[in-house]
């Protein structure tokens, strides 16, 4: 788990000597497992290992963040961070504080030890607006889906702060009029019709959902993503007062439980997306959407392949094809026969996937149109080739399977530098690729780079395919930089 850059601090870090007590006669790592097995009880998810353990108790970690104070408060319970030996969140953040009458005093400092750093920012900072991007991306270019933040909003703020994914989903999901709170949650509680302010909050969660998966990967967003769900179909179930808000909410319902559903298919939780696509697909058909019924059989094809039921995947596809010709989009058209092609490579069909193929190709020439569905913002020339190169690589071409996979992360990384999840995708397929391909060397160069990613983007299909690919290197450890790539892999925090 990346730390905090609240944790950082440009003075000599304090021994923990207060949590080093707590450890007790447990070694880091027996504790960093104590503290997995308690994140699980309270259903948060952190890669504690003895390295962090060492890193808390050098005082290296002034504050941890929010899901790690969660499971520390489970774990002692009846404590405050201040008792487990950690500073202020407040004094670590460079904000002033008034503590009040029965506030707990600041943690023993030892003789000769440094006093802490003071607070640099005036309480008094104005708010301004900043957009989350990756670094490096140019701030005069923003997506459909950009977020903007206030710099003086505490939630929020905190959130893009930790580096937590989780935190990340749980203070964006939370300001998209779905939270408890959120007007949509308080018109199903007070049983009054749904509006076009409750539609509009449900059409926010799915592009908020969309652009977090882009950023950051689906496991820890999944489990944060099905309240909104469940609101949405709430709204449903209590009526609008108008038909075109029963129809944007059918939509945006629909759409959401696709969203949710990628959530669970992208971190391997196969049987839970088969059923949001269910979901989708039922509620499309409810509606006469011709464009939701694409879409949700457009995943389902793509989750058919991914659990060995290949020709289950081109059957859907194929339904998905049946329903799009309505919409008057190539694009989509073109994505769709992509789908059919990877389940025809599943069967082995060399020819049907080609031909396939040809067709994705054809059509996507034709370039975009005013048609193209707002889901589809992920598929350019860099998807195109993505999915081609799954396709060699379930035939066995692993050379020209790399081919396209190297055109696939190149583009990515050029055109779209905000979809980090899919450049790292794209990296790991040609890491794996270029390794069966017999090119040890360059395949953990391509695995260092996924690597680099991995404190962003949490995607168990990324993890799994640089797992897979760490096992056909093994007998080429001698080979350039295959021993370097083998020796951080195996260094990487293992779930318990």
């Amino acid at each position: 788990m990346a730390t905090s850059p609240m944790a950082s601090s440009t003075r000599s870090p304090r021994p923990n000597l207060v949590f080093r007590r707590l450890r007790g006669q447990r070694s880091p790592g027996e504790f960093a497992a104590a503290v997995r097995r308690a994140a699980r009880e309270i259903g948060e998810r952190v890669c504690c290992d003895a390295r962090y353990i060492g890193r808390v108790e050098a005082g290296e970690i002034r504050c941890p963040n929010y899901a790690y104070e969660r499971v520390f408060l489970h774990m002692f319970p009846g404590r405050t961070l201040t008792d487990l030996g950690f500073a202020p969140r407040s004094q670590v953040r460079g904000r002033s504080s008034r503590p009040g009458p029965d506030a707990p005093p600041p943690p023993a400092v030892p003789t000769g030890s440094p006093a802490p750093a003071p607070a640099r920012n005036h309480p008094h900072t104005p708010i301004h607006w900043y957009e989350s991007r990756p670094s490096g991306s140019d701030p005069s270019t923003r997506g459909p889906y950009a977020i903007q933040t206030p710099e003086g909003s505490d939630v929020r703020r905190r959130a893009f702060m930790t580096g937590s994914t989780a935190a990340v989903a749980a203070a964006s999901l939370g300001s998209v009029g779905l939270a408890l709170d959120g007007s949509a949650e308080a018109a199903v509680r007070r049983g009054r019709r749904a509006g076009d302010a409750e539609a509009h909050a449900v059409e926010e969660a799915v592009r908020r959902i969309r652009l977090l998966d882009d950023r950051h990967g689906a496991d820890g967003l999944y489990r944060r993503a099905a309240a909104p769900l469940r609101t949405a179909y709430a709204l449903l179930d209590a009526g609008t007062t108008r038909q075109s808000t029963a129809d944007r909410l059918h939509a945006g319902a629909g759409e959401l439980a696709i969203s949710v559903g990628w959530l669970a298919h992208d971190s391997g939780r196969f049987d839970d997306a088969r059923s949001y696509y269910s979901e989708a697909l039922s509620t499309a058909r409810v509606a006469d959407d011709a464009a939701l019924e694409a879409h949700a059989f457009c995943n389902t094809a793509f989750l058919a392949r991914d659990t060995g039921r290949p020709r289950e995947a081109v059957r859907a596809a194929q339904a998905a094809t049946r329903a799009a010709r309505r919409l008057g989009s190539p694009r989509l058209l073109s994505l769709l026969a992509l789908r059919e092609a990877g389940g025809w490579a599943g069967l082995g069909d060399r020819a049907g996937c080609e031909h396939a193929l040809t067709r994705a190709h054809a059509l996507f020439d034709r370039g975009p149109s005013p048609d193209d569905p707002e889901w589809m913002s992920f598929y350019g020339e860099a998807e195109l080739n993505g999915l081609e190169a799954q396709c060699w690589s379930a035939l066995g071409d692993w050379a020209r399977a790399a081919t396209h996979a190297r055109r696939a992360a190149v583009t990515a990384a050029s055109e779209t530098p905000q979809f980090t999840r899919n450049i790292a995708l794209y990296t790991a397929e040609l890491a794996d690729d270029l390794a069966r391909a017999g090119r040890p060397d360059e395949a953990a160069t391509a695995g260092l780079r996924v690597l680099s990613f991995l404190d962003e983007v949490q995607s168990s299909r990324v993890q799994s395919m640089l797992a897979t690919t760490a096992r056909v290197l093994l007998p080429h450890r001698r080979a350039s930089g295959v021993g370097g790539f083998l020796e951080r892999h195996a260094a990487l925090p293992r779930a318990v």
